[in-house]
């Protein structure tokens, strides 16, 4: 977020704006396609609303029959209007810019597609929210974000930081869902807004953590370089050691600490008991791991 503070910098962050930028544009493009055909095929014609922005101008959309992209468009002006003074102006113009390309791919591109015409309205939120939640985590790849409430969580954060996202979230996508009750006049719309709601984070979470999670291990012996050298040899995995004291007999000893795929942790479990059967392992999921021999550490994801 501190990259765009501001509008002005440095020569070099200005040859890596250069660098990254198409690369940016291009992800946003992709992330903004498959968000516009989730919501406009699946969602624009199966009478519920999900949360954000995009509910309310599907809610409009369904009352007024205006273009969606462009009633979230709107909507989304003053939140960025607002949103500036909190998340710095580059971000915020950032943000903008994938506003105008989901309005575009929203009501000229999407509509190229049709709407799905099946009776299934379960169907409808479970593709619509898997494909917008894929769509959003790329766009969120990029460093940028789709406005709407996305926008308004982080000015509130900025604001009021004992707020939790999950208080936050309740509020401003609970209402518009809520909503939905009284426009569809079924409490079925409700349902399925929370639905859509709840395939969409999942997705998002499971896209940009998912790739990256693994096993972590803590390994207690009386051998562990011999475990090391092994795990080294035939995994070229690194480790760590921590400097551990045993509870009851007060000597120092030496944990082993090993992150690894869950492909790879079979292959630690069985040198662990080849060397040394008497060893204490515990394992644990992580659901991210950065530096060297991981996902590379980018401070814009």
């Amino acid at each position: 977020m501190k990259k765009y503070a501001n509008l002005t910098m440095s020569r070099e962050e200005f040859r890596n704006f250069l660098k990254n930028e198409p690369r940016y544009l291009l992800m946003d493009a992709i992330g903004s396609f498959i968000y516009a055909v989730g919501v406009y095929y699946f969602a624009s014609n199966a009478d519920f609303a999900p949360g954000g922005v995009t509910g309310m101008a599907l809610i409009l959309n369904y009352l007024f029959r205006q273009p969606i992209g462009l009633m979230s468009l709107l909507l989304n002006i003053p939140i960025v209007f607002v949103s500036f003074r909190f998340l710095g102006s580059r971000y915020m113009l950032r943000t903008f810019q994938t506003l105008v390309m989901n309005a575009v791919f929203l009501d000229f591109v999407a509509p190229l597609f049709g709407t799905y015409q099946g009776a299934n309205t379960m169907l409808s939120a479970l593709y619509a929210g898997a494909l917008s939640g894929l769509g959003l985590a790329i766009i969120y790849q990029a460093g940028t974000c789709t406005g709407g409430s996305d926008l308004v969580i982080m000015s509130v954060r900025k604001v009021k930081p004992h707020f939790s996202i999950g208080q936050i979230t309740l509020m401003t996508d609970g209402a518009i869902i809520l909503c939905g009750v009284f426009v569809y006049k079924n409490i079925d719309a409700m349902l399925y807004g929370i639905i859509f709601t709840v395939v969409s984070t999942l997705v998002i979470d499971k896209f940009m953590n998912g790739f990256s999670m693994g096993k972590m291990s803590l390994i207690i012996s009386d051998h562990p370089q011999e475990i090391y050298d092994e795990i080294n040899r035939l995994l070229e995995r690194g480790a760590t050691y921590l400097k551990a004291e045993g509870a009851y007999t007060k000597k120092p000893r030496k944990v082993l600490m090993v992150a690894c795929s869950k492909k790879e942790l079979v292959k630690v479990r069985e040198i662990v008991r080849k060397v040394d059967p008497r060893s204490l392992m515990i394992v644990t999921d992580y659901s991210e791991v950065r530096g060297e021999g991981f996902v590379p550490i980018d401070l814009d994801s």
